[in-house]
């Protein structure tokens, strides 16, 4: 059902996920955030920060495993407990076309990550000269205990990496 729904428009379809975790390793924590943000059975391959004129925000569907999957990847691991780590992907959607940022931090306020990621977007797209029909932030923030990583991501969807 989820295909015949991407299917049905010929516009650029993207999900916005996060997640965080902790692992025995940085590598680890890495692959636990990315399975927490629904993204951690697939090959992510990082791509700039462009999307298509009214871009649709879509729910992550079931990918399938293996899938070379486009992204937009925000990323930040620490091994210093007691560290507050955030990973933030802004997106900007015009009509024209549509930006996307990705910042992180460590022992920084997660709304002053969020707040840089929102201005970085809104020049992007004040540049190139298109209003910003929608602003969506996805933050993921966490406190170090041993181990730990945080993700935000856009991902890019198309019919060939759903699960049917």
């Amino acid at each position: 059902m989820l295909n015949d729904i991407i299917r049905s428009s010929d516009n650029m379809r993207i999900a916005i996920v996060s997640g965080s975790d902790e692992g025995p390793t940085k590598l680890n924590a890495f692959d636990n955030a990315l399975t927490k943000a629904g993204i951690g059975d697939v090959n992510l391959i990082k791509v700039s920060s462009m999307l298509a004129g009214n871009a649709e925000i879509k729910e992550l569907p079931k990918l399938k495993s293996g899938a070379m999957v486009n992204c937009v990847l925000s990323e930040v691991t620490s091994d210093n407990p007691g560290d507050e780590i955030t990973a933030v992907v802004a997106v900007a959607i015009g009509d024209k076309l549509g930006c996307v940022v990705e910042t992180s931090g460590i022992n920084r306020p997660s709304d002053e990550i969020t707040e840089k990621a929102k201005k970085m977007v809104r020049y992007m797209m004040d540049k190139r000269g298109v209003d910003i029909k929608e602003l969506i932030v996805e933050c993921s923030t966490a406190k170090v205990k041993s181990i730990t990583s945080a993700v935000s991501s856009v991902v890019y969807l198309n019919d060939d990496i759903v699960e049917e």
